[in-house]
């Protein structure tokens, strides 16, 4: 896994390997700035190049990354020093414009001259390059403070940044490299993010002499006469054929199920209790599934008292992994949110921002400025796992916190999130918690999702096709 710091943590590491280890301030930076030239070095192999430098370390580092590309490599570079002359240089044309304005520290909105340069990077026709972040993209949130530089490769110095990633990082930052240069970071508490060869774990070898039995069982509960394509969606995805749980039983009201038997003839198919095409509470129906490893309910269910008493009574009788999704989560929000304080399972809660907003009581724009320390909080207070989706995921829990880097904005379609909470229903069928379940079907689908552009592209990926590329996402984790 890599680490993934937040600024106040990357300069506790700054201060901690300058005032403990005694590297002077002035090595790092020119650490950084040899790391920055030689990968610009190793991308390109000449023409003219501007650099756009700060009064700040960042600019620093720009400096002596300018000035060994002009003497040692021998590329044509031009400097633009913004506390001593005006932005004038940036009329001028350039192949490579690289962006050392702002460091990550930057918070306040951007205005006056720094907007305008800014800006004027923006508007030129050629390749951008932002050294540690783009100028004007608060390293925490990944959240323009105003305006930022669209660059087309970020080289990070020592780690990832949460604003590399959370909101609109990841279309600033363009391309990201990390480079290290011996900073020491003595934290632990800082987020992670898996890579292929951490998922190996989830999906080993299987052994011959095994059973259906082995693998454990997985119900997806859920469907109703207005949603009724969301739990089929999950079912099929995951419990039943793709991540490899030994049963997968499909649970949906009693007036639909003649729409969903027989559609995927591998799942054991249930008609549970049925009020006008909804699902209506009934601890005999609920009996039949709570000793499954995985249970998964909430997709396409409506908004209703019925739903809130069937997480309820899940939530209190299922002492397996719970994952519950959309309408069960805003069916807490309305009628009882504190029932999740009761829980017997081991829950993941899987709400976009809106729903999550209406969990919490926080506004959209307050959970997108601290995604992780909302997803925190809630996980602490409620006892529970959170996977807070958006474009880049936060999971948050008694393990730590976890993004979810994998995926592209194909995934921006109703049904991806069925599909999710399909596929960590079926990893934690096999006997996973509902942390690492959440973590690994996360990653499982947006790497498959990643796999399916060879053949979509982001216009035409739906999640259907992203279920059909699970195996070719599998089969490459653990390389």
């Amino acid at each position: 896994m890599e680490r993934i710091l937040s600024v106040a943590q990357m300069r506790a590491a700054d201060a901690y390997t300058i005032e403990n280890l005694g590297i002077p301030e002035r090595t790092l930076m020119e650490r950084a700035g040899e790391a920055v030239a030689e990968e610009i070095k190793k991308r390109f192999k000449g023409g003219r190049i501007l650099f756009v430098c700060g009064k700040g370390n960042n600019g620093g580092d720009g400096m002596v990354a300018a000035k060994l590309l002009r003497t040692v490599h021998g590329f044509s570079v031009f400097v633009l020093k913004l506390a001593a002359e005006g932005a004038e240089k940036l009329d001028f044309d350039y192949d490579i414009v690289v962006d050392c304005i702002f460091g990550t520290g930057l918070s306040r909105e951007v205005t006056g001259e720094m907007k305008r340069v800014i800006e004027k990077i923006n508007e030129k026709n050629c390749f951008k390059i932002s050294v540690d972040i783009p100028s004007g993209l608060n390293g925490d949130s990944g959240i323009p403070c105003g305006v930022a530089v669209k660059a087309d490769l970020t080289i990070s110095v020592q780690e990832y940044k949460t604003g590399h990633f959370l909101n609109d990082g990841k279309d600033y930052c363009g391309k990201i490299v990390n480079k290290d240069i011996g900073i020491a970071v003595f934290e632990e508490d800082f987020a992670r993010r898996l890579e292929d060869k951490d998922m190996g774990r989830f999906f080993p070898e299987r052994a011959q002499n095994s059973n259906k039995g082995t693998y454990g069982s997985a119900a997806l509960v859920g469907g109703s006469k207005e949603y009724f394509g969301s739990v089929l969606l999950s079912a099929n995805a995951l419990a039943a054929l793709k991540t490899g749980a030994g049963y997968a039983h499909l649970c949906v009201p009693d007036s639909l199920f003649a729409l969903y038997a027989g559609r995927v003839p591998e799942l054991i198919t249930h008609a549970f209790s049925d009020e006008n095409g909804f699902l209506k509470y009934s601890e005999q129906d609920l009996a039949k599934i709570v000793s499954c490893k995985a249970v998964a309910f909430g997709m396409g269910c409506g908004v209703r008292e019925e739903t809130y008493k069937i997480a309820e009574y899940l939530l209190k009788n299922h002492k397996g992994v719970l994952v519950l999704d959309a309408d069960a989560l805003n069916s807490l929000a309305k009628y009882g949110i504190s029932a999740l304080k009761e829980s017997a399972s081991d829950v993941v809660i899987t709400p976009h921002v809106k729903e999550f907003s209406r969990l919490t009581g926080l506004t959209v724009e307050e959970i997108k400025n601290d995604m992780i320390g909302a997803a925190k909080d809630f996980a602490k207070e409620y006892g529970v796992n959170v996977l807070l989706k958006s474009s880049v995921s936060v999971l948050a829990g008694k393990n730590g916190v976890i993004l979810n880097t994998t995926g592209n904005s194909g995934m921006a379609k109703g049904g991806s999130g069925d599909v999710l909470s399909g596929a960590i229903a079926g990893i934690a069928a096999r006997g996973f918690s509902a942390f690492d379940a959440a973590a690994a079907g996360a990653y499982l689908c947006g790497r498959a999702a990643d796999c399916a552009l060879k053949e979509q592209n982001e216009y035409t990926l739906t999640p259907s096709e992203t279920i059909a590329h699970f195996a070719k996402a599998i089969d490459g984790f653990g390389e």
